[in-house]
């Protein structure tokens, strides 16, 4: 129990560290902009990380605690992964570099799940509980298909991931970008456009909503209340009203002059930074949720017939064999407390490589940047996928100066970036597998 509950503490301290290495991703495009100042900035980014509590589900927290077959790991393994983790953040934050919290975790602990496989079973085949022959590097999940044509899961899609993240997050910007540009414009053809995005927007969301009998645990006795305060819904809201805000300032933007023009977009910054601090908050956040689940799993496995308190009673899903997850309220909560505990320390190394490095960042570009990358994380949010903030953040930022020119984005800046995340996660996994063996000298 001593382990147990070592690692959640060191889960809930590496939590925090992503909350202050993290804070650029939501922070340096408004502070660059001068919309507010950094101390106003970390504060509005910590509150919507931690207002994330009430509209994300567990769904990243799951793909992240199946990392590696629980029923195969002891508590050492996790322990391991998440001090490689912490060590390794800190270092990159020491450094300036804007490397990824989420893959730092999944690497540690795989990597440490892996030490503990060649430990045991060595680099030979052994036979299994079901009769089958193993070997060690299947501990990790690399790979499971969805089910019911649902998205894939395992590390190769988050590997995966490292590269998709970026590309949709430049591409969905270069897209905003050009659709503000054209907005600008006093002619008919945006304006019908834009038109027929609100209407396609709407319709969307519409049929993404749950309704009322399909709600498991209605919060109001009102079905009004119940239907636009479910987590579901309200994420779905706030996709729409995102692209119903920036739909609705590309219907006047060729009526404003330049300083009304660039009044408006500041406020909208405001918006965009807010609703990508609620993704940062809602994806990384359950991360550690995931270790902290897992690491109860594991407990539970190595010592069977335990009685665990009702503050601990932790299940982890399975679509399989219809089990429902459950996690006490008090570890979302502390999670959500501690990321934007972090963000409130801000990380200014980060901010400055990320507001002014890759690309000069206006307010235009700021927004389009933004919105870029709170869609993104919503929708792999959506997917289950546990992908880097840092990622998206940078790759929405590249989008936004290629429309200027290729040549506005520092590549060489961009470059040092990429080797950065390439290294994460291959460094972690051997740093968390080195941690590993020391402590099971002593452990």
């Amino acid at each position: 129990m001593t382990i147990l509950i070592l690692i959640i503490v060191l889960a809930l301290i590496f939590d925090y560290i992503n909350g202050f290495h993290d804070a650029a991703n939501a922070i340096a495009t408004v502070v660059a902009t001068k919309v507010l100042t950094p101390f106003q900035a970390v504060v509005w980014a910590a509150f919507f990380n931690f207002l994330a509590y009430w509209v994300f589900g567990f769904g990243v927290a799951d793909t992240v605690a199946k990392t590696a077959h629980t029923m195969e790991i002891n508590l050492v393994v996790i322990l391991a992964g998440v001090i490689a983790a912490i060590c390794w953040n800190l270092l990159t934050w020491w450094l300036g570099i804007p490397s990824s919290s989420s893959h730092t975790l999944i690497g540690g602990f795989a990597g440490a799940a892996v030490a503990h496989a060649i430990a045991v079973h060595g680099f030979s085949g052994y036979v299994g509980e079901d009769g089958a022959t193993h070997y060690w590097y299947e501990i990790v999940s690399w790979y499971k298909a969805g089910k019911d044509g649902a998205m894939p899961s395992g590390v190769l899609i988050i590997i995966a991931f490292i590269v998709l993240a970026p590309l949709l997050g430049a591409l969905a910007s270069y897209l905003i970008s050009i659709w503000l540009l054209n907005a600008s414009r006093k002619t008919i053809g945006p304006k019908i456009f834009t038109a027929a995005l609100m209407i396609a927007t709407i319709v969307f969301v519409y049929y993404q909503m749950v309704p009322y009998d399909k709600i498991e645990k209605p919060r109001f006795d009102s079905h009004f209340w119940s239907v636009a305060f479910e987590a579901h819904n309200i994420k779905w809201f706030l996709v729409a009203f995102i692209i119903l805000t920036v739909s609705g300032f590309c219907l006047i933007f060729s009526s404003l002059n330049l300083h009304q023009a660039d009044a408006a977009l500041k406020k909208m910054q405001l918006l965009s930074s807010a609703a990508f601090s609620l993704g940062h908050g809602g994806n990384d956040s359950q991360k550690v949720m995931g270790i902290i689940a897992a690491a109860v799993a594991v407990y539970i496995n190595t010592n069977p017939g335990v009685h665990m308190d009702a503050w601990l009673d932790v299940v982890l899903p399975n679509d399989d064999a219809g089990i429902k997850g459950v996690m006490p309220s008090w570890i979302p909560l502390a999670c959500y407390s501690a990321i934007a505990a972090g963000t409130l320390s801000g990380g200014w190394k980060i901010v400055k490589t990320m507001g002014s490095k890759i690309t000069k960042v206006s307010s235009f570009e700021g927004v389009a940047a933004e919105t870029a990358g709170a869609l993104t994380l919503y929708f792999t949010e959506h997917l289950k996928i546990p992908v880097s903030t840092t990622h998206t953040i940078t790759g929405s930022i590249i989008g936004v100066g290629l429309t200027k020119r290729v040549s506005a984005v520092r590549w060489g800046v961009t470059v040092s970036l990429i080797w950065a995340w390439i290294l994460t996660i291959p460094i972690s996994a051997l740093l968390a597998g080195l941690v590993y063996f020391i402590l099971s000298v002593f452990i």
